[in-house]
């Protein structure tokens, strides 16, 4: 059945001006309840909207409470490391000081010893010629020069006596080591070679251990010890 043009306008122009008459054809349609579920997206959209506003909200409060607290956290940073160069220029200026003040002590103490090594090496020589000189005499030899600071060969004997016989070679040292025995022993026969002489190692200290003596007299060192 269809409709004449006249029928026609009055359903378009009762749709346009009743509203009951237009939910009565949307509800025999089957669009109420299309109505219906577009009312209940609209309002889950709604909702959806709202809830994401209000996490927005909150990550945006966090955000800012964040910021603040890297904020802290890079001035408390940026104070340390201000600090930590600070104390680091003091203590490098510090240790450029020590510093100084150690090589001034040790050149000191180098000075200091190289005067009491010449004393020592100037009284220990005179004790040794002193006890030498009778040895000499009790043996019959007759003294032709004594040195001291001798070079021979361009080695340094500390003291070089040398009788009609032989030559007796003298090596000083406060607290001397094995190995200062073969030196003597090497100086010994240097001297014996560019002299033609029985050459006489001695060895004069203080602390002499047990050890080098031991070692020292097994290789024919004569020892004097003060």
């Amino acid at each position: 059945m269809s409709l004449s043009a006249e029928e026609k306008r009055r359903f378009l122009k009762a749709l346009e001006e009743d509203v009951e008459f237009r939910y009565a054809v949307a509800g025999f349609l089957g669009l109420g309840e299309v109505l219906n579920e577009l009312r209940r997206l609209r309002e889950d959209f709604n909702k959806y909207v709202e809830k994401s506003e209000r996490r927005w909200r909150q990550n945006e409060r966090r955000w800012k409470e964040n910021e603040k607290r890297w904020k802290e956290w890079f001035d408390t940073w940026k104070k340390f490391l201000e600090d930590y160069e600070k104390r680091w220029q003091e203590n490098e200026r510090k240790w450029e000081e020590a510093y100084k003040r150690f090589d001034n002590i040790e050149r000191r103490l180098s000075n200091v010893e190289t005067t009491v090594g010449a004393v020592a090496e100037s009284q220990y020589t005179r004790y040794v010629w002193e006890d030498l000189k009778e040895e000499i005499k009790a043996r019959g030899e007759l003294v032709i020069r004594r040195v001291r600071n001798a070079k021979v060969e361009n080695i340094d004997v500390d003291l070089l006596v040398e009788t009609d016989r032989r030559v007796y070679v003298v090596e000083v040292k406060i607290r001397p080591r094995v190995e200062d025995v073969g030196a003597l022993l090497a100086k010994a026969e240097v001297v014996k070679a560019a002299l033609g002489k029985e050459a006489v190692p001695i060895l004069t200290g203080t602390w002499i251990g047990d050890d080098v003596e031991k070692y020292a007299r097994g290789k024919g060192v004569m020892i004097y010890s003060y």
